[in-house]
């Protein structure tokens, strides 16, 4: 650090840290981004997890589809997504034998067939086509707005060409909006989990979180298609703090902020070094890419009822894909979204047992395979020889169940996904496991209370608290981008610190830049 001023300091250099600061550096802005880890990227890097084995493994996001193509395109970001072969594939049983429904990326005849043999009729297809096709329309009529100052939530609905469905998942159940379209059990269960990732929600009510949570699901760039970046998670982060350093921001990691002290013309900027040492700097804004809680402890505030995430994350390197009893082809069934025991009444059961303080008999959760799209992330040998990744996302696994036992109760979550996958395949997945150089599985897991330890990360909750609909909450609010704080100069970037966030979109970051950069 060569300042003891800044026009921005920004806390925590996560993907909406960065995508601020390249942002505000391209403006003529002076820009330091103090990072509490070792390396920028917050949740999205990509990290070699298993001594001995040369892969490369999105550790906590893995996906991306809100991060606006608006956004690489200013940033001159050098990233690459790609789309998966498949769109989703789920094992289930039907007469006693096992069999399963296979989604294409562009849904064909093969779709078409898996739904009629799971079915037994045309139905069901021609509900999830509708169902997706009038997503589709919203997704297209509103992902721009994202980018855009707020609007009401009126003009907001004037401008959509289905106005109807933006009002039912606002207002209805998203348990009832998924069954207008949807009969089967099995279909209706793959609809509703984008209404649960780590968010823990009844579908039944019409509180609104699970529709939130379904809404950033499906609109991500006016298609909703969740792409695979190339070379991984870190390679997106990587391209922003590029960004960044590109135009002047000076990045400093293993530096804890410990305090902000916001006055009339600025804020003061407590850290501590990588040795320890108290450090301060002044700022004439502040933008925190931290969770809400975090900024309120930071500010001396009352930080009020802590977040709570709702996920199990296991990583895995296989020796070798398992063999599927369906006789589905795993090069396919693993391309996409590999549903497991995600049926509606199954996440029903899971969300009653987990609200009364149990861990699920059940848990429901769903795999990815993102060698198989991307196989740039492993090794020369660990390409040759036919190794590949697998990422287990659980749901209805709320930081709760883990506190009081936190190792044990995780041993035990994991070996319920891992019996339940093995009710689907020909052969244990711990024998496909790759060894890592002490000759342990390539199995690791994380709830959220890991999380929440190696991140920083309130409750561990991946979108630092409840996402917002993405409309201005109060006429105050219209024109403007929905990130002041209760301090004027210091502005709010975090996902669930912001009206728009939720996922690796760096909608926060973008926003934030753009209030200071245009104020009203």
């Amino acid at each position: 650090m060569t300042r003891s001023s800044y026009d921005v300091v920004v806390v925590g250099g996560g993907h909406n840290g960065l995508v601020a600061a390249a942002y505000l550096v391209r403006a003529g802005k002076s820009v330091l981004v103090l990072e509490r880890a070792a390396q920028v990227g917050g949740a999205a890097v990509s990290q070699q997890v298993f001594e001995g084995v040369d892969v490369r493994l999105s550790a906590y996001s893995y996906l991306v589809s809100l991060l606006p193509d608006r956004i690489v395109d200013d940033l001159g970001l050098e990233v690459r997504l790609i789309d998966r072969a498949v769109a989703s594939y789920t094992p289930t049983m039907r007469a006693g034998r096992s069999t399963g429904l296979l989604v294409e990326r562009d849904e064909g005849p093969a779709t078409a067939t898996s739904f009629r043999q799971l079915t037994g009729a045309d139905d069901e297809f021609a509900g999830w086509r509708r169902f997706y096709g009038r997503l589709a329309t919203l997704a297209e009529d509103l992902a721009p707005t994202l980018t855009e100052p707020l609007l009401s939530a009126d003009d907001l609905a004037g401008r959509l060409r289905d106005p109807e469905l933006w009002h039912d998942l606002r207002d209805r159940p998203l348990a009832d909006v998924v069954g207008e379209h949807l009969a089967d059990d099995d279909v209706r269960g793959i609809a509703l989990t984008d209404g649960l990732i780590g968010t823990f929600a009844d579908v039944h009510t019409p509180d609104g979180r699970a529709g939130r949570c379904f809404l950033y699901h499906l609109i991500g760039n006016g298609t909703g298609r969740w792409r695979v970046p190339v070379g991984g998670m870190g390679a997106v982060t990587g391209a922003m703090a590029a960004a960044a350093r590109r135009n002047g921001a000076e990045l400093v990691t293993r530096a804890t902020v410990t305090a902000l002290d916001p006055r009339a013309d600025g804020v003061t900027v407590h850290w501590t070094d990588e040795a320890g040492a108290e450090q301060s700097v002044d700022a004439g804004h502040v933008v925190c890419g931290a969770a809400p809680s975090v900024l309120a402890e930071l500010t001396g505030a009352d930080a009020g009822p802590r977040p709570s995430g709702s996920q199990l994350k296991v990583n895995m390197v296989l020796a070798r894909l398992p063999r599927l009893r369906s006789g589905a082809d795993p090069a396919t069934a693993f391309a996409g979204t590999f549903h497991v025991d995600e049926a509606a009444a199954q996440l029903d059961a899971a969300y009653a047992q987990a609200s009364a303080g149990q861990l699920p008999d059940v848990i429901p959760f769903e795999v990815y395979c993102h060698s198989l799209t991307d196989p740039s992330i492993l090794g020369p040998v660990e390409r040759a020889t036919g190794h590949h990744t697998l990422t287990l996302f659980g749901l209805h696994t709320p930081a709760e169940l883990f506190r009081d036992d936190p190792v044990g109760t995780r041993r035990e979550a994991v070996r319920r996904v891992v019996a339940q996958l093995d009710a689907h395949l020909e052969e244990p997945l711990v024998d496909c496991l790759a060894r890592d150089a002490s000759g342990d599985p390539c199995l690791q897991a994380a709830s959220p209370l890991d999380v929440e330890a190696s991140l920083a990360m309130p409750g561990g909750h991946i979108f630092h608290g409840e996402l917002s609909w993405p409309v201005a909450v109060t006429p105050e609010q219209v024109g403007g981008w929905g990130v002041a704080t209760d301090h004027p100069r210091i502005v709010a970037a975090s996902s669930g610190g912001t009206v728009r966030g939720g996922a690796v979109s760096g909608l926060g970051g973008y926003a934030a830049a753009r209030h200071l950069l245009e104020p009203r």
